[in-house]
């Protein structure tokens, strides 16, 4: 198991570090808006995780130093999940936008594709489009030459 995991009482491996950068994104504004944390409660479901275990990891995170995954999905899955939380209170700050390119840049996104892929990202899912929509589109774009 990587350390960066931790199971669940489920038995579910999860990332722990993604949903601590999650949790670290919906406070980079100091406050947690209410549709922020519904929408971390809602992710943390996703994973397997109790509200119980939500609420700790919430109350409890500590600055991880994030420890990108391999593949191509996997990258576009956590940066569409930080841009995913950076909308749930349809306001982006310039702190959120530092954020997501930061996240971007220790992914591993080339830096000439990282501006298209954010604009990709936050206009995408404000527009409703599908996580798999959005990746397909960022592929033609990244592999158009």
């Amino acid at each position: 198991m990587n350390f960066s995991d931790f199971i669940t009482h489920h038995g579910k491996r999860i990332n722990k570090d993604h949903y601590i950068h999650l949790i670290q994104v919906s406070k980079i504004d100091r406050v947690i808006d209410p549709t922020e944390l519904e929408m971390l409660h809602k992710k943390g479901r996703k994973f397997g995780l109790t509200d119980p275990e939500i609420d700790k990891l919430i109350n409890t995170e500590i600055h991880n130093h994030y420890q990108p995954p391999y593949s191509l999905h996997e990258k576009f899955e956590h940066l569409y999940n930080v841009a995913e939380m950076i909308l749930a209170d349809d306001v982006i700050t310039e702190s959120e936008k530092r954020m997501i390119k930061k996240f971007a840049i220790e992914t591993g996104f080339d830096d000439k594709a990282i501006d298209k892929l954010i604009e990709l990202l936050l206009e995408g899912i404000k527009n409703n489009e599908s996580e798999e929509a959005l990746l397909d589109k960022f592929k033609k774009h990244l592999f158009k030459d």
